[in-house]
Formats: C-alpha cells, structure tokens, sequence
C-alpha cells in the first residue's frame, strides 16, 4: 500500500538536492522511489549506488543497484507467524527448559530425562560448570544428563536429575558465582 503523499517521494528534484555521489537505500516500499530519476542520477553519478529491496527488471540492469530480497515481515501472515513463534518458543521454555529463538541466551534443544530439571542461567566463566556439579554431588544429587551452551558472556546449563532435590540445594547453586538465575521444572 502507498498513499500519493509518499509516491515517488524521492524523485529527480530530491536527488538533485542530495551530495553528489551519495548512496541511496530503499527499504521502506518500491513506489517511495522514482525508478527513472534513481537510474538517470545513477548514469550521471549524482547518485554512487542505490540499494533496494524492491528490485525490478530495468533496476536489475545497472550495476550500480545492489537488490535485495524482500522478506515481506510486515504483512500480517507473517505478523501472525511471529506471534504463534513467539508463544511456542515461550511456553517451550516454561514447559521444557529449551531455547528457541532468543536474541540473549543460546539455542538448546535438550530432551528430557530423569525426575527433575535444573535450568541455570550464569555468566560464561571458568570452572562454572564444575562449580555446580561439585554442589551438586556435595549435597548427593546425581546427574542424569546435562547440556552447557554459551553465547558470549553468558551460558545456559540445563541439568537433569535422577532424583527430585531439595531447595536448599538449589539456594546453593543459585549462590554461586556467577550464577544469574536457576529455576526448576518437577
């Protein structure tokens, strides 16, 4: 959709007002820019380059036009697409502990086993891992499966339990250095 305010917005007077050699990117939709005034100021030089996503056959033709592919991300299949991910990656994460699609923790798709989960969340420092397992066997927790993913700073460590624990050890844990936050699933 354009509206006729926003119709070739960019035409040959707004690109001769523009500093010569400037570069140009249209992300925002195909009719804000005029087609021929972005190739004609292209030839000249007025314009260096012109990025689209919005490509046609005569912008495909000028080696000066870089193309994109547009992703289409505001339309409302896709809206209504992001929105089912959003939850099913929420409610999997409640449900499961797994990490689906998160801009600050890394991606960890770990089945279950055992009785008990413990989810922890810490910063990505030496011994981090041993540090929790020490408490862990300290307080005579046997680990059934665990998986340790990082992304820069910060890590995620899902452990697995044989046997349901106390909260006191999970007080313990949770007191480590290092550790952000731990939370258990049953």
């Amino acid at each position: 959709h354009f509206t006729k305010e926003t119709y070739h917005i960019i035409d040959a007077a707004a690109v001769s007002n523009m500093k010569r050699g400037a570069r140009l990117i249209n992300l925002a939709r195909g009719e804000v820019v005029d087609d021929d005034a972005v190739l004609a100021a292209l030839e000249t030089g007025r314009l260096s380059w012109y990025v689209t996503d919005f490509p046609n056959n005569r912008l495909l033709q000028s080696k000066r036009v870089t193309p994109f592919p547009h992703l289409g991300a505001s339309t409302p299949e896709s809206e209504q697409n992001c929105a089912v991910m959003a939850v099913d990656s929420l409610q999997e994460y409640l449900e499961t502990g797994n990490v689906h699609n998160s801009v600050n923790l890394p991606p960890v798709n770990f089945p279950r086993s055992g009785c008990m989960r413990m989810c922890i969340i810490h910063r990505n420092i030496p011994a981090m891992l041993a540090n929790i397992t020490r408490v862990l066997s300290t307080d005579g927790a046997n680990v059934a499966n665990m998986s340790n993913k990082s992304q820069g700073a910060y890590a995620y460590t899902v452990v697995d339990l044989d046997s349901k624990i106390d909260h006191i050890l999970v007080d313990d844990v949770t007191a480590l250095n290092g550790v952000i936050r731990v939370r258990i699933i049953e």
